[in-house]
C-alpha cells in the first residue's frame, strides 16, 4: 500500500471489529462488497437494506461467508463495533441516526462504538449527529464521504475524505485503503468539515461539465464536431473526470442506473448554492450548471409522461442537454449533427 494513501499510523490494537453497513445503493454496495472481500475481518459484514430483497440478492451475489443480512437496525447497532451508513440523501441520513439513537437508548450498550456516514450531506447535518451521538458514552461519530462514479466504487478506487475522532479515522481509515479507496484526505477533527470538502469537490465536477458541455455544443454548432472537441480534451486536458464525462456526453451515455443520477446531482448543487451563500461566495459557474441540470430533468420528466424517454435514470453527465437545446439541438441525441456550410 501507497505510504501515502493513509495519513494515520496503523492501530496498536490487534482487535478486529465487527463491522455492519447500511445502504446497498450505486455506491454502498460496491462499497460494501468490497469492504467484505478484503480479509482483514474475522466475521461477514452485517448488511441491512430498506428494500430487504436488495439484502438478500446482495448476500446470495457475494457469498454468505464474507456477509449475512440483519434482520433489523436493532441487530445491525446492537452487534456491531463499527456501522457505515451509505444513503442517497439528508432525510435517509438524519432519519437513520434518529432510528440508532432510539434504539441505543433502549438498549444501551458499554462498547466503543464507531458510526462512519458515507453519504453526501449538508454540513449541518453532519454536526447535529454528532451531537446526537455524544449523548452515549463511547460512541463516535465520523464523516467520510467518497469521491468518485459506481465505476470507482466498483473498481475500489475511491478518494475518501475524513474528519472527526482522531482514532476512530484511524481505525476506519486502515479498514477501507485499500480495498474500498485508495486514498484518505483528513480534514481534521471538525466533522463538517468532510461533508464541506466533497460539496466544493462536487462543485468543480460540476464546474467541468459546464464547461464541457458548452464546449462540446459549440464545436458540434461551429461544424467541427463535439467528438474532435473531445479529442482535444484528452490531449490537452486529460483529467480523468473530464474524459469519462466528455465520453458520456458525445457517445449518449446517460443512464443513471449505473451513473450519478441527476436528482443527486441537484441535491448536490442545491446544497453547493446554500454554502456558497452562507459564506458568501459567489460561484457562478455553479449557478449555471445548476440551472443546467433542472432543464435537462424537465425536458426528461417530458419525455417519460410521453413515453418517449430512452433512460428511467437520468445521468448528471445529461447537464449538455441545456447547452444543446439553448443552440438548437436535439437534447440527448449527440448523434444529429448540426452542419454549418462553408462560405
Amino acid at each position: 500500500m501507497d505510504t501515502d494513501a493513509v495519513p494515520f499510523p496503523r492501530p496498536a490494537s490487534q482487535h478486529l471489529p465487527k463491522i455492519g453497513w447500511y445502504g446497498l445503493g450505486a455506491m454502498g454496495s460496491f462499497m460494501a462488497r468490497n469492504l467484505a472481500a478484503s480479509n482483514r475481518l474475522e466475521s461477514p459484514v452485517l448488511v441491512y437494506n430498506r428494500t430487504v430483497s436488495k439484502a438478500g440478492k446482495f448476500v446470495n451475489d457475494i457469498g454468505t461467508n464474507t456477509v449475512t443480512v440483519a434482520s433489523s437496525l436493532t441487530q445491525l447497532v446492537t452487534e456491531c463495533d463499527v456501522i457505515f451508513t451509505n444513503l442517497a440523501n439528508d432525510a435517509a441520513v438524519q432519519c437513520a441516526y434518529d432510528d440508532f439513537a432510539k434504539m441505543m437508548t433502549q438498549t444501551p450498550s458499554d462498547g466503543r462504538k464507531i458510526f462512519v456516514d458515507t453519504s453526501t450531506i449538508y454540513p449541518s447535518i453532519a454536526a447535529q449527529i454528532d451531537k446526537l451521538l455524544q449523548q452515549f458514552p463511547h460512541c463516535h461519530f465520523v464523516t467520510s464521504p467518497v469521491f468518485g462514479p459506481p465505476a470507482a466504487a466498483d473498481a475500489g478506487n475511491l478518494v475518501i475524505a475524513m474528519s472527526g475522532d482522531y482514532r476512530s479515522k484511524q481505525e476506519v481509515a486502515h479498514l477501507l485503503v485499500p480495498g474500498v479507496g485508495r486514498k484518505v484526505i483528513d480534514l481534521g477533527g471538525n466533522v463538517e468539515k468532510a461533508p464541506t470538502f466533497k460539496l466544493i469537490g462536487n462543485g468543480m465536477i460540476m464546474g467541468a461539465n459546464e464547461l464541457l458541455a458548452e464546449t462540446l455544443t459549440l464545436g458540434e454548432k461551429s461544424g467541427i464536431g463535439a467528438h474532435t472537441v473531445n479529442s482535444l480534451v484528452k490531449e490537452i486536458m486529460p483529467a480523468p473526470g473530464l474524459i469519462a464525462y466528455g465520453d458520456k456526453m458525445v457517445n449518449n451515455r446517460f443512464d443513471g442506473s449505473v451513473g450519478f443520477s441527476i436528482d443527486l446531482g441537484i441535491k448536490d448543487s442545491l446544497h453547493l448554492r446554500r454554502l456558497a451563500a452562507e459564506l458568501n461566495c459567489p460561484m457562478p459557474t455553479v449557478d449555471i450548471a445548476h440551472q443546467r441540470l433542472i432543464t435537462a430533468r424537465a425536458i426528461h420528466e417530458r419525455q417519460k409522461s410521453s413515453g418517449s424517454q430512452t433512460w428511467d435514470i437520468l445521468d448528471w453527465s445529461a447537464t449538455i442537454a441545456g447547452s444543446r437545446v439553448a443552440a438548437g439541438l436535439e437534447p440527448f441525441d449527440c448523434d444529429v449533427h448540426h452542419v454549418v456550410l462553408d462560405d
